[in-house]
């Protein structure tokens, strides 16, 4: 099998790095998966958000309390279940989101340059596979009891 992980993890750490290049203002590299997910589906729970982007609750819960501060997002209780914090972006964030968006389709256009379309689709059904694979894992490891 071959040894894939390095090559991800390189990949994922040159994407920050241009991210890093490419960004303005207040609004970090490291929070741009999470106001993605966030304009994707506004108004969902801090937990559905860090379950989506595979960052632990409380990396989360930091990373919008910064995103708070600043004001690019506003975390509401849930009216029907007391225990759900509820995030939504600001308008300054609307504002924002066209760029984060830019810097990640160009970063994938980049990246896929010298691809044809069929290589990457196959390439992408793997990769979805091996992230399906990876998600059950980490279920399955959330679900045992602790040592």
């Amino acid at each position: 099998m071959p040894k894939f992980m390095k090559s991800l993890n390189i990949i994922s750490r040159c994407q920050f790095a241009y991210r890093s290049k490419n960004s303005e203002g207040e609004l970090s590299p490291l929070h741009h998966s999470l106001v993605l997910a966030i304009c994707r589906e506004p108004g969902r729970s801090q937990d559905e958000l860090a379950k989506d982007i595979c960052i632990d609750k409380s990396g989360v819960a930091r990373a919008l309390a910064s995103l708070e501060e600043k004001g690019f997002v506003e975390r509401k209780t849930d009216p029907e279940n007391k225990r759900k914090t509820l995030v939504f972006p600001t308008e300054k964030l609307l504002e924002k989101i066209s760029s984060v968006r830019k810097i990640t389709a160009d970063w994938n256009k980049l990246v896929s340059e010298g691809i044809s379309e069929e290589e990457f689709a196959v390439f992408q059904s793997v990769l979805f596979r091996i992230e399906k694979n990876a998600r059950k894992i980490i279920e399955n490891e959330e679900a045992k009891p602790e040592k």
